[in-house]
């Protein structure tokens, strides 16, 4: 007969734990779905990481998750941004997309279905999920559990703030700049980016950003992320790359894992151009996981990567730019709204105007760029199996610390007059947007641009009480070793009772 799942019980599993539980008749799939429906309810109203539930339709949907699915009514939230819902808002964190609503089923959402997640909600983005915070002037803005004070970062601060705080196991969400690794390393998660095109984007989509952005999740175990990849990777109906279904991700984490050529770089060449300050306690836990891979018995040294960061910004950000201008014209399309009446943010509005002045041949030369960088990575991992760098260059930022400022915002209003935004181009407007977008996060868009596969791994807490990530990179298909190697630390470390999962905020 089954037992009662009280939320602290259900808090104290992973999704592959509830998935056993459920499996072996311990507890029913409904107990687990009441027992998640509680966490969210209690606590995101102060937290704010879902903007939408579905707990009726979830309910429905139950039925269709069978014991024999890998995570057989494992509760879930997919990310307002990309995972569509047929019939059900998809608002990409943006007012002027509040009442759209896709006609099917993301790929990656039929997956997840079919793996047996049941899909409670959606969880907050930035506005068109352009930010690595997640501060939308549409909905509410997402707390870090680990101090309320604090971001969980973006563009999947909802996800992070879910898992962290204990509503979800794991939480859909995507990369095309950090954007799981970020959040990830704010809030003590676990967040693996896979390979360019590992995971499908259709049917809505063929590739995003030019194959920058790929979708996974964040979770508190490396197994959960292991298992889920297995369920979700390989090219759907239509994908425009040949990237046949691969399992043994979840497998590969029992097998023993050989010693790896691990270089450590501080990433220097990537923030430099910047001003990027690394805080001491991001150096620190940098230089602990590197001694703790070298007592695991992996050959460790420091190796910087011959790359030029200012390069590397300019080649993300004139993509970043041209797409943003035509995702405005696929709003205004959709909508019936003219691009210049969209309900955008000030800083949304300013950046699409840039780029629609932007040159065709500096966008085509942006996107070359991007070979450039992965034959250079191409090479280092010859030497190299893994690349341990940081994530962002300081833990967690206090809320609204890297929203543009109402002076920004004004000038941003201006930049999108018409004739200014192209005087803004030719004036260096694109180094100026660098500097301020990247200060904070410059080592994280290199994967993104060379489709490496990449990882955040939750290996240190701060004296005040704040997780710093370290990122991990390998070679273009190699997640399975790394998956192994978060397998290994994570054993060896034991990240998961540090997680804020016994002690979330409650409202009021």
């Amino acid at each position: 007969m089954a037992l009662t799942m009280d939320d602290e019980e259900y808090r104290r599993h992973d999704g592959l734990g509830l998935a056993d539980l459920i499996r072996h008749g311990e507890v029913s799939r409904e107990e687990v779905f009441e027992a998640a429906c509680r966490q969210i309810d209690t606590y995101n109203p102060a937290l704010g990481a879902v903007v939408r539930t579905r707990y009726p339709r979830t309910r429905s949907e139950m039925a269709a998750a069978t014991t024999d699915a890998t995570f057989c009514g494992v509760p879930f939230l997919t990310k307002d941004l990309l995972m569509a819902l047929a019939g059900e808002p998809l608002s990409f964190g943006s007012a002027a997309l509040e009442d759209w609503r896709p006609e099917c089923d993301s790929s990656l959402v039929q997956r997840c279905r079919q793996a047996g997640l049941v899909i409670l909600g959606q969880t907050a983005t930035p506005e068109l999920g352009l930010m690595g915070i997640t501060e939308p002037k549409a909905f509410p803005h997402p707390r870090n559990p680990w101090d309320t004070s604090r971001s969980p970062g973006g563009s999947s601060g909802g996800a992070a703030t879910a898992v962290a705080s204990g509503m979800v196991p794991l939480a859909g969400a995507g990369d095309g700049g950090g954007s799981i690794r970020i959040p990830a390393s704010h809030c003590g998660l676990f967040g693996l980016k896979p390979s360019r095109a590992r995971v499908p984007l259709g049917p809505l989509h063929a590739e995003v950003w030019e194959g920058a952005v790929v979708e996974h999740a964040l979770t508190r175990s490396v197994r959960d992320s292991a298992a889920l990849l297995d369920a979700i990777n390989g090219m759907d109906e239509g994908g425009p790359l040949p990237i046949r279904h691969e399992g043994g991700y979840l497998a590969a984490l029992e097998r023993p894992l050989p010693a790896l050529r691990i270089g450590v770089s501080l990433g220097e060449s990537l923030g430099s151009p910047f001003g990027t300050q690394l805080d001491d306690e991001v150096s620190t836990a940098l230089e602990r996981t590197a001694r703790h891979c070298e007592s695991l018995g992996h050959h460790v040294e420091w190796a910087e990567p011959v790359l030029d960061g200012r390069a590397i910004a300019e080649s993300y950000l004139s993509l970043y730019l041209g797409h943003l201008a035509a995702d405005l014209a696929w709003i205004a399309k959709e909508t019936g709204v003219p691009v210049s009446r969209l309900a955008i943010e000030p800083s949304t509005r300013a950046i699409g105007r840039l780029g629609r002045h932007l040159k065709a041949s500096d966008y085509v030369l942006a996107k070359r760029y991007w070979n450039t960088l992965g034959r250079t990575m191409g090479a280092f991992h010859r030497q190299y199996d893994v690349l341990l760098m940081p994530v962002t260059a300081s833990p967690a930022p206090l809320r609204g610390a890297l929203y543009p400022s109402s002076s920004d915002e004004r000038l941003m209003s201006l930049l999108a007059l018409p004739g200014l935004s192209r005087l803004a181009l030719k004036l260096g407007a694109l180094g100026q947007l660098a500097r301020d977008a990247l200060r904070e996060t410059p080592f994280t868009q290199l994967a993104n641009l060379t489709g490496q596969p990449a990882m955040s791994m939750p290996v240190h807490v701060t004296p005040d009480g704040l997780p710093v990530g370290v990122q991990a990179l390998g070679a273009v298909g190699d997640e399975k070793q790394l998956l192994q190697l978060a397998a290994q630390i994570e054993a060896d470390v034991g990240w998961q009772r540090y997680l804020p999962v016994s002690k979330p905020v409650r409202s009021g």
